[in-house]
């Protein structure tokens, strides 16, 4: 298993040897801390939890705590692990290979190898049917003059009566969780714990990502 958490840091392109431009994402992923290893016999599944952004203590309630093993006055308990904020869960068939405690980078992932980025999309607020769904909008001839944009019909009147659930309406835009897959490592930096890939990455700057191994590659 191949994983981290980290933040997006933004877009930028680098330049091979030979000239050709790469539109690359920086993100800034890890050290990341294994905070829990779940196995078939006692959870049902084997997972590794992940915790990720190092924060002070008193910012994490009593159970945060007592689930990392931070003793009192905010150190470090018998579990090794300091107080972090995030913490995400990675499915993997090894988790007898890590440890509670154990630290992991960047230095993980290899140029070239493809991962996948999980993060949260831009919210875009309450938007028209026509921005959300992409509707084509209504007739311009004939002389309408306010139904451009409106969504139109949207149940019978007579068999149904009713409007059917799913349907596409005006409604909240964005903010929902979305995978970017198979996008390639360009260029890995394990002293400042970055790393490039190709192409855009779901969220704003400074979003929480999740990256990992990618699962069509």
């Amino acid at each position: 298993m191949k994983g981290l958490i980290g933040k997006k840091v933004g877009m930028t392109q680098v330049f091979d040897e030979t000239g050709v431009v790469t539109p690359v994402t920086i993100i800034q992923a890890g050290p990341c801390f294994v905070t829990q290893v779940k196995d078939d016999k006692n959870d049902g599944y084997s997972a590794v939890q992940l915790g990720y952004g190092e924060v002070s203590a008193k910012r994490l309630t009593k159970g945060e705590q007592g689930h990392l093993g931070i003793a009192k006055r905010g150190k470090r308990g018998g579990k090794n692990i300091p107080a972090v904020r995030y913490l995400r869960e990675f499915r993997t068939n090894s988790a007898g290979d890590y440890a509670v405690g154990q630290q992991l980078t960047v230095a993980q992932f290899e140029p070239g190898e493809k991962v996948d980025v999980i993060g949260k999309t831009k919210g875009r607020g309450f938007t028209g049917n026509v921005k959300r769904h992409n509707f084509a909008g209504g007739v311009k001839t004939h002389g309408q003059s306010d139904r451009w944009r409106a969504p139109g019909s949207i149940g019978s009147a007579t068999e149904m009566s009713r409007v059917p659930k799913g349907k596409r309406m005006a409604g909240h835009m964005g903010n929902e969780r979305q995978t970017a897959q198979n996008l390639v490592v360009v260029r890995v930096d394990p002293e400042r714990n970055l790393i490039a890939v190709r192409g855009a990455v779901p969220g704003a700057k400074g979003g929480l990502v999740i990256i990992r191994d990618a699962a069509k590659g």
